[in-house]
């Protein structure tokens, strides 16, 4: 049960998590380009405002994401050596 778990998280979880994670920073980085772009527009600076804020919220809740699943392992005594692909 394990080794499903432990492959479980390396193939699909992990990678789901940095896909979501770097979706978010990528709109991040798209809300600042627009907030330097768009320094006259005040309508625009809302838009790229909330696009920082949500990217920033999406990047919290994936390390959040990636924490719990690590408590979790390390909870039920699952090996964690190899599990970690954010810090590979």
């Amino acid at each position: 049960m394990d080794a499903f778990i432990t492959a479980l998280n390396e193939n699909i979880i992990n990678p789901f998590i940095v896909l979501l994670f770097s979706v978010a920073l990528l709109v991040f980085i798209w809300g600042l380009v627009q907030f330097v772009r768009n320094a006259g527009d005040a309508e625009a600076l809302e838009t790229a405002k909330k696009h920082v804020i949500y990217g920033l919220i999406g990047m919290f809740i994936m390390v959040s994401a990636f924490g719990i699943i690590r408590i979790i392992l390390g909870t039920f005594g699952i090996d964690q050596s190899n599990v970690s692909s954010l810090q590979k």
